[in-house]
């Protein structure tokens, strides 16, 4: 069926059937837009609830056991389901909407386009029509006329009164009526023949064509809309892939939920390494009533009444045991004595191993200045080689300060496992208080001096310790050095010095740390390696510096 030939004369209907399409077309954009505005407050709701449970931790409290971390697992599951929502909505905006929105402003100028030239031929088909209709009433008009003046001729013509003027104007006058009837005629013929031609041109070649536009305009519109569907399925199939990774991911986590492994990081995370409480001593408090009996009764001897075992002896203060009550919390120390055994054995072995990573960095970072260095004294034009010095020194620094650290909580470490170092302990007597020039940071810390904290006091060494080593002759000096740093030597052996103080070197670091020096007016003692710039002499191990 053809709109043009079955509906030529139903050209306002086409009119409201297609402006319906068009408003049908913009009533399902509007269902998208608000499908896709759904999808995309789904997708933010899901990623604000991700966000609300999975707060940021530092890296100590990172949950261990397999529920929580099946249930971490589930959250970046479903944050990446909220993703693949968010692409939902992103396709749907696309592919969809913004297509239907684009041909439905097409569409509106071609339909408009096309009513216009409709209208344009109809409006063409009544003009050729009233020039017909108004020639046909001018020829009838005139036919009267000559007939008006046909019987006045034959009335004066018969008439023996009237006089030949008379009837020669009647005549005269006929003969002109005749004429102008006989133009109308022909105008009215013409017309009425363009109007013929016209109006079968309208029917039959312009409407067709017209509303043959509009059915294919019609036509494309409902392809329009069923492409439309299926990219609007289309979306959400491609993202079923994806969500069911997201849902095998969310049902893998939950089969990895390990209860045995729960228990077993439950004994690991609150084992103190305590041994239980053994039985309690019976107290006698009765020893010193007296007894009316026999001299066979049993009693406990005079010389030990109303005095418990000591070995047996319990303090009501110190020694409370906490089975089942709320433990008073004990403040954080810096060795950690605070926790149990087996916790604080951890905890260090943790911290050591962490400092130790830091130190590793720091060493490959000095490794690769110092062949940075040498490359720029091979090579003067690629860099100033004195421009690295500052970074060495503090790169050197730093690892000084981490293996201080390091020997700090090894020394902690082996007194939690019953060991005793062997190494030197002046390295943790290092951590005292100093002076640092205004503007630069010393590259050792310090500790307070609080009464109520473990282990914060570098230990205090032998005080003949040194005194023997003084004793013996002025040893030779096998360098200098140039203080970095102000030193107040406030422990005992230790000497004081000043930012860019030259003294001599009698003894190198033996690896606690130290170095022993001279000053020129002949006062000895230790100083930290790192807080000097050291050149042995050539004499000795070669001429080699130290920063």
């Amino acid at each position: 069926m053809s709109w043009g030939t079955d509906l030529w004369d139903q050209f306002e209907n086409l009119d409201k059937h297609t402006q319906w399409g068009i408003d049908f077309l913009e009533r399902y954009s509007k269902f998208v837009k608000e499908r896709l505005d759904i999808e995309q407050t789904y997708a933010k709701q899901l990623r604000n609830l991700v966000k609300k449970y999975c707060p940021k931790r530092s890296k100590d409290d990172e949950p261990r056991f397999t529920s929580c971390l099946s249930f971490n697992a589930i959250l970046n599951e479903l944050n990446d389901y909220a993703g693949q929502r968010e692409v939902v909505a992103e396709e749907m905006g696309h592919k969809v909407y913004g297509e239907l929105m684009r041909y439905s402003m097409d569409l509106k100028a071609e339909r408009k386009h096309h009513l216009q030239e409709g209208r344009k031929t109809q409006q063409y088909l009544d003009q050729c029509w009233k020039h017909m209709d108004n020639s046909k009433k001018k020829f009838e008009r005139e036919c009267r006329e000559a007939e008006k003046s046909q019987m006045m001729y034959d009335r004066l013509d018969n008439d023996i009164n009237a006089t030949k003027s008379e009837v020669e104007k009647a005549k005269s006058q006929l003969y002109l009526r005749q004429h102008m009837a006989e133009e109308s005629k022909n105008e009215y013929a013409a017309q009425l023949q363009n109007l013929n031609t016209e109006q079968w041109k309208h029917f039959n070649v312009s409407i067709p064509q017209i509303f043959k536009n509009l059915q294919d305009m019609d036509e494309r519109r409902t392809v329009k809309l069923g492409e439309t569907y299926r990219s609007f399925a289309e979306v959400e199939r491609r993202v079923i892939p994806i969500i069911s990774k997201c849902l095998e991911g969310m049902v893998t986590a939950a089969k990895n939920v390990d209860e045995r492994r729960d228990s077993d990081i439950v004994v690991e995370s609150f084992k103190s390494g305590f041994k239980p409480p053994g039985e309690f001593p019976f107290e006698d408090f009765s020893q010193n009533i007296q007894r009316a009996g026999s001299d066979g009764t049993i009693g406990t001897p005079k010389n030990e009444a109303g005095k418990p075992d000591p070995k047996h002896a319990i303090s009501r203060t110190k020694n409370k045991l906490w089975l089942f009550g709320k433990k008073p919390k004990a403040p954080t120390l810096e060795d950690l004595s605070h926790l149990p055994p087996e916790q604080r054995r951890k905890k260090l072995q943790q911290r050591i191993d962490e400092l130790n990573k830091e130190l590793q960095k720091e060493m490959d970072q000095r490794d690769a200045l110092n062949k940075m260095k040498d490359v720029y004294e091979k090579n003067p034009q690629m860099g100033d080689p004195g421009s690295l010095q500052p970074k060495i020194s503090e790169t050197i620094c730093n690892m000084e300060k981490l293996r201080s650290e390091i020997h700090k909580n090894e020394s902690w470490l082996a007194e939690v496992e019953g060991k005793h170092g062997s190494r030197s302990e002046r390295r943790s007597s290092a951590d005292v208080n100093h002076h640092a020039p205004h503007g630069r940071e010393s590259p050792e810390g310090s500790y307070t001096d609080d009464q109520n904290q473990e282990h914060r006091s570098p230990p205090q060494p032998d005080p003949h310790e040194f005194d023997d080593e003084f004793e013996d002759d002025p040893l030779p000096a096998i360098g200098h050095c140039k203080a970095l740093y102000s030193f107040d030597g406030s422990n005992e052996g230790t000497l004081v010095m000043k930012e860019n103080e030259v003294l001599y070197i009698i003894e190198e670091d033996k690896g606690d740390g130290w170095t022993r020096v001279r000053k020129q007016g002949g006062e000895e003692g230790y100083v930290p390696t790192s807080y000097v710039e050291i050149t042995l002499e050539k004499n000795s191990k070669g001429a080699v510096t130290y920063i």
